[in-house]
């Protein structure tokens, strides 16, 4: 009988990790807990979560720790939502050798994705500005025609950003056009960091067949990152969860 208990637990781990096996026990530890809160039941203890995991031979490898030459003292986080956003790209071959292109926004407090566009093809600049546009209506509102409080735009110094007609129109809906220094790609750490969990936890493993077919996954990824994926950074909540909080003030 004493086992019964365990293994229930080594279930509902297992029901979180056969689909998202990039987890750890903390992010584990969430997603079980909150089903378990959502239903009444008392959430289990981290160490229970973990002491599981290892004998089941669920843990991942440790992280390996790596030193850079340039420290980087910038702080890209900011203490509320809808101070900065932050934006950047990144590629995802195919098997079949397209190459898809994908920018985003974030939200540099709650961590939220507001926005994103792929093309398998090099991304240009009407293509940000289509950005600019969807990030503005996924946090204000589609009628919305600039934002109610001035934005800061961090990205990179890539064209499509800089270009003249993509910097006129940010400052017209209401944003701050603002840039990374050249060749200092950490300045913009959560953007790379959004790149490394959506390719950890969603491209690995994914069909990645051809173009279209990313491209069609892709808005699913990004939901499932907002709405359910918890973040350590947030005290183990999503971005939604964080914004359902309270929008006006820190979440974390």
């Amino acid at each position: 009988m004493a086992g019964r208990p365990r293994w229930r637990l080594a279930n509902q781990i297992l029901s979180v990790t056969k689909t998202r096996a990039s987890y750890g026990y903390r992010r584990t530890h969430r997603l079980v807990n909150r089903e378990r809160e959502a239903s009444g039941e008392t959430p289990y203890n981290r160490k229970r979560i973990r002491r599981v995991m290892r004998i089941a031979g669920l843990m991942l490898p440790g992280k390996k720790r790596h030193r850079f030459d340039r420290p980087h003292t910038g702080k890209v986080e900011m203490p509320i939502s809808n101070q900065r956003w932050c934006s950047d790209g990144f590629n995802i071959p195919c098997w079949n050798g397209d190459v898809v292109r994908v920018a985003f926004a974030l939200d540099c407090h709650d961590r939220e994705a507001l926005g994103h566009v792929a093309r398998a093809r090099d991304l240009r600049g009407e293509d940000i500005r289509l950005l600019l546009d969807e990030a503005l209506w996924s946090r204000f509102g589609e009628r919305t025609l600039t934002a109610p409080v001035e934005i800061q735009w961090l990205s990179d110094n890539g064209g499509p950003y800089t270009s003249t007609d993509t910097v006129l129109y940010a400052q017209t809906l209401g944003f701050r056009p603002v840039t990374t220094p050249a060749y200092s790609p950490e300045s913009n750490g959560m953007a790379e960091a959004f790149v490394n969990t959506v390719k950890r936890d969603y491209v690995h493993g994914a069909d990645l067949s051809d173009g279209e077919t990313v491209i069609r996954q892709l808005p699913r990824w990004i939901d499932d990152y907002n709405r359910i994926a918890p973040h350590s950074s947030l005290a183990m909540r999503s971005p939604k969860e964080c914004r359902a909080l309270n929008p006006q003030i820190s979440c974390v």
